[in-house]
């Protein structure tokens, strides 16, 4: 009986026309600090909108704009049009610059990710300090994922969405290869002394070594 009741009452209500629905969707994603997913985005909009038909309208209209609507993981959101980003460079806060300690645990969660703190330290050769896995927490660039099926049940560390969109990422599997970081600059061909080399994950060239990816400080640049 209460099902019926709720399928009489949502039966009264139209959905608003699709131009509608895409404007409802632009506020929405102008409003929100964060980029929205498609439940979140159905979830505020009248009962039997088509989010996903409104979304590739919004895009359309949006292409070749100043401002463009980017899939940001499995969310939406509001970003500059690349080729336009240099507008904003006298405008961007210059923030410190991460430690040499923290650039490498994070390239090494971004690259082998679901990795334990483990299998950190062994990829680096060092051990791993609990406050640069904290800094990177407080970024919002980790976070914790899920447990290891071995003894001990260690926990894992994934990259967020925040990474993803700090980078201009959808996944993290267009993270650049160690041959495409060389060929731009940011990598030297030379291997820093004393380090182990282990392969880089799907993202490198076969016989490429992981240690040019924690080379000198000049890779900064990469996590600014």
């Amino acid at each position: 009986m209460e099902a019926d009741q709720i399928s009489q009452t949502e039966s009264l209500f139209e959905a608003p026309p699709l131009a509608e629905q895409e404007r409802m969707i632009e506020a929405l994603l102008f409003a929100s600090a964060e980029p929205l997913s498609l439940r979140q985005i159905e979830d505020r909009l009248p009962h039997g909108s088509d989010v996903s038909e409104a979304m590739t309208l919004l895009r359309k209209r949006y292409t070749g704009r100043g401002v463009a609507v980017v899939k940001v993981g499995d969310a939406w959101a509001f970003r500059t049009a690349p080729d336009l980003g240099f507008l904003m460079q006298k405008e961007r806060v210059e923030t410190r610059k991460l430690s040499r300690a923290a650039i490498e645990t994070l390239a090494i969660i971004a690259y082998h990710q679901p990795v334990s703190r483990a299998e950190i330290e062994e990829i680096r050769g060092v051990s791993v300090s609990r406050g640069t896995v904290d800094l990177l927490m407080e970024l919002d660039w980790i976070k914790l994922g899920r447990r290891r099926m071995t003894p001990g049940r260690p926990v894992t560390f994934v990259v967020t969405q925040m990474f993803l969109d700090h980078f201009g990422l959808e996944t993290p599997r267009d993270l650049p290869g160690i041959r495409e970081l060389r060929d731009s600059g940011l990598l030297d061909n030379r291997p820093p002394p004393g380090m182990m080399p282990g392969i880089v994950g799907d993202n490198a060239d076969q016989g490429e070594d992981w240690d040019a990816v924690v080379d000198d400080g000049d890779q900064e640049e990469m996590f600014e």
